[in-house]
């Protein structure tokens, strides 16, 4: 059992401050200060990959992309302009875009009009 604390100079220090405002729960900075957004930059080699899937997402076609080097911020706004660009739905999960239907050749052309090194990967 846990020994009782009597006092808040038993808790270790500041308990509740409204000075700087809300703060990061993984870095512990102020909002406005936080970045651990901008640290979500993915490593690789410089090359977007898009590949066409249907494995495990019952039999309807998705088009991944993959290694695009950008802040997630910035990714999210890519991911905007891809999907209206496509006229579909789609998603972001863990720095990888993903647009509902085949649209391979149209994303393509789109990212290297942006000045991206794009690759086809997969069949």
């Amino acid at each position: 059992m846990a020994k009782k604390l009597s006092s808040l100079a038993d808790l270790g220090g500041l308990v509740y401050s409204t000075d700087s405002g809300r703060h990061c729960p993984d870095c512990g900075k102020p909002v406005n200060q936080c970045d651990c957004k901008q640290q979500l930059v993915i490593e690789g080699d410089g090359v977007v990959r898009i590949r066409r899937e249907t494995k495990g997402r019952g039999g309807k076609t998705v088009t991944t992309i993959t290694g695009i080097p950008l802040p997630e911020s910035e990714l999210k706004d890519l991911a905007t302009a891809l999907k209206r660009r496509c006229g579909t739905g789609g998603t972001l999960k863990e720095g990888i875009i993903e647009i509902q239907g085949e649209h391979v050749e149209l994303l393509m052309q789109e990212l290297v009009k942006r000045g991206f090194n794009v690759k086809k990967s997969g069949g």
